[in-house]
């Protein structure tokens, strides 16, 4: 149940970025669902391959060229996934920065409503 509601929440996150960032389309709701899946199985692969292989970069830059990997992951993911698009790659930089925050803002929401009390 938990994994789902983290599906449905990803789907919205990628939803509501979509209307936030110019570029970044999504052009229903399966769109949106199909797209929080792949970008959850992109990043788990490909992008947690990047990350280790470009950890000096990272820390380096202190972190900030994981924002890029991010982007291309994005990228890559939308290649795969008819009505996702992100048309270029500020959208794709952006779109991740949000899709970050909205993700989280969207976890904490519902996690604040499961504190147990007492």
């Amino acid at each position: 149940m938990k994994l789902l509601l983290h599906w449905v929440l990803s789907a919205l996150a990628v939803w509501i970025v979509s209307r936030i960032v110019p570029g970044f389309v999504v052009t229903g709701v399966f769109a949106a669902l199909i797209a929080a899946v792949v970008i959850g199985l992109v990043n788990a692969t490909l992008g947690f391959f990047l990350k280790v292989i470009t950890f000096p970069l990272a820390v380096v830059t202190l972190g900030i060229f994981w924002l890029i990997v991010n982007a291309l992951m994005l990228k890559f993911a939308a290649v795969f996934v008819p009505g996702f698009q992100v048309l270029t790659f500020g959208a794709a930089f952006w779109g991740a920065i949000v899709l970050s925050l909205v993700n989280m803002a969207l976890k904490w929401l519902v996690g604040a409503g499961n504190e147990k009390r007492g």
